[in-house]
Formats: C-alpha cells, sequence, structure tokens
C-alpha cells in the first residue's frame, strides 16, 4: 500500500523579508495565486509558456514571518509567485491556468490537501485585475452547480517558503506524493490547455 503524505513537513526555516509585487527591469510582472499545496501549483505554472520563474511561499494571512509550522495559525495559505513576461502570456491567460488546474469547486483544500492553508485565493494588485478575476468567475460559474471557492483578495505581502519546498517535484521525482497527486494534476492540467505548455512540455 503507498500512503501519500501530505504536500510538506517541516525541515528549516523561511525567509524573513517577504517578496513584494514590482515589475523588474526586463518589463515582468508577478501575479500570486493559491491552489493548495504549492509543489502542484508551482510545477503546473511552470510548464507554461512565458512564466519565467515560480517561487512558493506563504500569503493571505496577517502574521508576519510565517514558516511551514506556523503558516497556518497566522492565517496565510501556501501561495506561489509567478513571474511572468506580459509580451507572452497575460493575465487573462494566467487566470485560465489558474481555473484548468484545480477543482474549482473544492472549498478550503484541493484534492487529498484540507484546511484553510490549502484554500483557493488569486490575488489582485491593482483594479484591472481584480475586474479581471471577477469577469472570469462569472463566466465560469454557470459551469457549477457548487460556487466556485476561489477568494478574492488583494495582495499584501508574499513570504518566501523554505528552500527545500522550492522546485519540490524536480528535486524529489519519486516521492510518493509527487508521483500520486502532484503529476496527475500537472497532467490533468497539460491535458485541458495544451495550447499554453512551453515546448519541452
Amino acid at each position: 500500500m503507498i500512503t501519500i503524505s501530505s504536500c510538506a513537513q517541516d525541515k528549516s526555516k523561511a525567509k524573513e523579508q517577504p517578496l513584494q509585487a514590482s515589475i523588474s527591469q526586463e518589463g515582468y510582472k508577478t501575479a500570486y495565486f493559491a491552489s493548495g499545496c504549492f509543489w502542484c501549483s508551482e510545477s503546473i505554472y511552470e510548464s507554461v509558456m512565458g512564466v519565467v520563474k515560480v517561487v512558493s511561499g506563504y500569503s493571505g494571512g496577517e502574521g508576519k514571518n510565517p514558516t511551514y509550522k506556523n503558516y497556518i495559525r497566522k492565517g496565510h495559505a501556501e501561495a506561489i509567485a509567478v513571474t511572468y513576461d506580459p509580451k507572452v502570456i497575460d493575465f487573462e491567460s494566467l487566470l485560465d491556468v489558474y481555473f484548468a488546474s484545480q477543482n474549482v469547486t473544492q472549498q478550503n483544500g484541493q484534492g487529498p490537501d484540507l484546511g484553510p492553508g490549502y484554500r483557493s485565493i488569486i490575488f489582485y494588485q491593482r483594479a484591472k485585475e481584480k475586474a479581471a478575476i471577477e469577469n472570469k468567475i462569472a463566466e465560469i460559474q454557470g459551469n457549477y452547480t457548487k460556487p466556485i471557492a476561489a477568494e478574492v483578495k488583494e495582495f499584501d505581502k508574499f513570504w518566501k517558503a523554505e528552500d527545500y519546498h522550492q522546485n519540490y517535484k524536480d528535486k524529489n521525482p519519486n516521492n510518493p506524493y509527487i508521483r500520486n497527486v502532484s503529476l496527475p494534476r500537472l497532467n490533468n492540467f497539460k491535458d485541458k490547455l495544451p495550447e499554453v505548455l512551453k515546448e519541452n512540455n
């Protein structure tokens, strides 16, 4: 019998400084999402054309300096910071990726990962992004009998997770959780939106 553990186990302390929203010198932008285990969502966005970098971390709460041991108590969810090239992919397309890569009506979790630390949140940094999120939710809601689970929340801070969480799928391909939860979720997404994938995916 294969035992599938939860998304993570604590091994080290998180960085003490939060990452802030910014536009880089190259013109890249950063968007922030929470949709269950960050091991899963990180690998999904890394497969998308125009995505330059994905960082796993914590966001959505009030407490400072969250770690894996205490991020839930501080009100945060596992989240990702997606740095992307807006000349290749826009924010609206990132929203398509978001909704195609999860169970959009599951409250407080994704798959086997349950609880407020795995809740779905879409963060906006400007009015145009908020409008895009609300329009997308209204557009897809008619396809479901249950309400869309994602919270729409103004971005405040993103706290980078411990180093061992970063690129976890690539560093731990034989982990039972990766093989039985992360990879099926990633492959399901790829089947839904093959047109957004990088060439080597």
